[in-house]
């Protein structure tokens, strides 16, 4: 393939594409360019696998520590595992790809986008996702694209495409748009609580920028003389579905409009409306056309089931605007709010359930060395509030292997993360580390949100001392034809057979985190923004029910919780307080079973469950860090004895001489007539020189001094 260089400028920015130069026997390849960061994408397609009923697309997002010119830790010193932001990524691009590949496709695709080089202005992430749709292009897979992606942030009242790390951190917004010909296919977003109305224009934003980059690749591609690969849907014998249709389409029905049900009820009626018509088929005679396609393919009459089913549920929503639990479209579930529910220990809990989604919530109290590191790419090196999302699988009434957290454990622990963040109080005010984990003990529908609620319940719970409290709800949809029906708080059903899962957050003020996939090749503006507003009443509703159960964060601690005290130390005089070895910091550790963490800037960070031991270690490090001055008594302990005097450690770690002429206010002929190594003893500071040497004396102090002094540190 020829080498192309194309340049794409809007709103300051630019982007590069580079085709023809790199990978030449992946299916397609590009590298996209911004500033000093490139990103190398891929798209290979290869013979599906016999027996699959679904479309096998794997999406990576690869970090190689090179692009910033850093090698890996640990012993390996080479990359391992995905870190968490990595995988975030893969599903930032798969989510708006997937929807427009022909679902009927069964070959393998694989999408691979790796960071070459990066800098400290420009995120790799919405590269990757616009030259993954390119990439796809060039390898001529069938594709109902093109699709790019663009960040939108808000700095002030300005909109910008693109933004760099530094104004995403210095803005209100993070907001990613992805879009294809026809409309917005996606939304990630975070906000510091902004009205509904600016993220709607945020979008349209976005998406102005989403349309010059769609174009953009189909100018690249017919210059390059490639046809865009779109298929058509491959025709069907409708013999099997007409027999099925005709002897479940009255029992679904019934099923569907009995609104008393709960979701293991209906599920089992179903499932015995299918097994009914399995057994019909069964008994059929081998040679009848129905058993022959049964028996062709093995998932058929699922398939077919599905889809009839699939069709009933959203007619029934588009023709008489009722759902299968009998709710009105904007109607919410029963809800149930509790706090404390968990023993002390727990430094906080909360227990929200909207129907028969439940989620509980703990949230733990930590010290600034409990702080996540974070070894990637990301400007960011450390995260201060953790949220943990797991998905077991008695929450659905299954069983499976437990494993490690999938992409979409991490992918909505990052949401109900990303929608906390903006009220949570700053680290100068509350200098602990904060984890949050949501064990989602039953699921029927958007656990994600129920995870925003159940933990605002657990953070207010343990006394973290939110702004205020964050609600959230995903909405759905039904699209058919022009006919749209908009949903409010989706249950399983609702999601699985519906094209839209759109999750809002936020706070009684305004929007938190935006999260929004389809099923379908896109979305006008105007639907997206009726689904917004839609929500707000529905967050509003919840919010309230939470609040009934606790009104505003605690005023105490759990009694099991770390107490912190904080100080500012010269960064010069670390070493001190650390020691040789550490030595120093260990022994203050073992006395006082405080835990003692220092930042670079100075800052240390004390934690002790007593806040009597907490104040002592505090005390021993500012005696550390102690700058005597002259006339400055203390009580100290003789260390040393030489000829012309003694030593005298009268701070931790900080010694001094008494001259033996400075002993006592007669002649001393020896140091040893007057002290001994062990010796408590009252000093006073009688000068610092001019190397740092502390001169210290015995004469000229006061009683009540060196009474003082003497009770400072516990001698009578």
């Amino acid at each position: 393939m020829q080498e192309i260089d194309k340049s794409i400028s809007f709103d300051g920015r630019d982007i590069r594409l580079k085709v023809g130069l790199f990978a030449p026997q992946a299916g397609g390849a590009l590298l996209v360019e911004s500033g000093d960061t490139a990103v190398m994408v891929t798209a290979t397609r290869s013979t599906g696998r016999e027996g699959i009923d679904f479309l096998p697309l794997l999406v990576d997002y690869e970090e190689r520590l090179y692009a910033a010119g850093r090698i890996p830790g640990g012993f390996l010193r080479r990359e391992g595992r995905p870190p968490e932001r990595a995988t975030l990524v893969s599903r930032l691009i798969d989510r708006p790809m997937r929807p427009l590949f022909p679902q009927w496709l069964r070959d393998d695709i694989q999408i691979v986008a790796t960071t070459l080089s990066m800098d400290d202005q420009v995120p790799p992430d919405v590269l990757a996702a616009t030259g993954a749709s390119l990439a796809v292009l060039l390898a001529k897979i069938p594709f109902y694209g093109p699709m790019a992606a663009v960040r939108v942030g808000l700095v002030g009242d300005d909109f910008l495409i693109n933004p760099t790390f530094q104004e995403i951190e210095n803005g209100d917004l993070d907001l990613i748009v992805a879009g294809s010909p026809d409309g917005v296919i996606m939304i990630e977003a975070g906000a510091n609580q902004l009205p509904e109305q600016d993220v709607i224009e945020a979008i349209d934003f976005g998406y102005e920028a989403v349309r010059d980059l769609i174009q953009a690749q189909r100018d690249l591609i017919a210059e390059l003389g490639i046809e865009q690969v779109t298929l058509a849907t491959p025709e069907v014998d409708p013999t099997l579905e007409q027999y099925i249709r005709d002897r479940v389409t009255l029992p679904v029905k019934q099923v569907l409009t009995e609104f008393h049900l709960t979701k293991p009820e209906r599920d089992e009626k179903l499932d015995a409306i299918k097994a009914e018509v399995s057994a019909e088929i069964t008994a059929l005679p081998e040679d009848h056309e129905i058993r022959q396609a049964i028996a062709a393919d093995g998932k058929a009459l699922g398939k077919t089931y599905k889809g009839v089913t699939k069709k009933l549920m959203r007619q029934q929503i588009i023709e008489d605007n009722v759902r299968v639990d009998g709710r009105k479209l904007d109607q919410v579930r029963p809800l149930s709010c509790r706090v404390g529910l968990l023993p002390s220990r727990v430094h906080g809990s909360g227990l929200f359930q909207r129907g028969l989604t439940q989620v509980l919530s703990v949230a733990t109290l930590g010290t600034a060395g409990d702080a996540q590191m974070m070894d990637d790419l990301h400007p960011d090196e450390e995260k201060r509030y953790l949220h943990h999302y797991n998905f077991p699988p008695y929450s659905v009434g299954e069983t499976r292997p437990m494993r490690s957290p999938g992409r979409r454990e991490i992918g909505h622990g990052a949401l109900a993360e990303r929608a906390l963040v903006p009220v949570l109080p700053p680290k100068e005010d509350f200098p602990y580390v904060i984890r949050v984990v949501s064990e989602v003990l039953s699921s029927n529908g958007s656990t994600s949100m129920g995870s925003v609620c159940g933990s605002t319940l657990s953070l207010m719970d343990a006394g973290v001392p939110i702004t205020k409290p964050v609600s959230g709800a995903a909405m759905g949809l039904i699209k058919e034809g022009d006919e749209v029906r908009i949903l409010t708080d989706i249950q399983g059903m609702e999601d699985f057979l519906g094209d839209m899962d759109f999750k809002v957050a936020g706070t009684d003020t305004g929007i938190t985190a935006l999260q929004m996939d389809m099923k379908i090749t896109g979305l006008p503006l105007e639907v997206i923004a009726d689904a917004i507003r839609q929500a707000l009443p529905a967050r509003l509703h919840i919010l309230e029910a939470m609040l009934k159960a606790i009104n505003a964060p605690r005023t105490t601690l759990s009694p099991f919780a770390p107490r912190l005290i904080t100080l500012k130390i010269n960064p010069d005089m670390i070493g001190m307080v650390i020691g040789p070895g550490g030595k120093k910091i260990k022994g203050i550790t073992e006395e006082t079973g405080a835990k003692i963490d220092i930042s670079d800037d100075g800052t240390v960070t004390i934690a002790c469950l007593e806040a009597a031991k907490g104040e002592k270690a505090k005390a021993m490090i500012e005696a550390i860090v102690y700058k005597p001055s002259a006339g400055d008594v203390f009580a100290g302990k003789v260390t040393r004895v030489i000829p012309i005097g003694a030593f005298v450690e009268f701070l931790p770690g900080q010694e001094g001489m008494v001259h033996i002429s400075q002993l006592a206010d007669y002649r001393v002929n020896k140091v040893e007539d007057e002290v001994a190594v062990g010796d408590d003893v009252v000093v006073k500071v009688r000068e610092v020189d001019g190397r740092g040497r502390i001169n210290l004396t015995r004469l000229n102090i006061h009683p009540d001094e060196a009474a003082a002094a003497r009770a400072k540190v516990g001698l009578a």
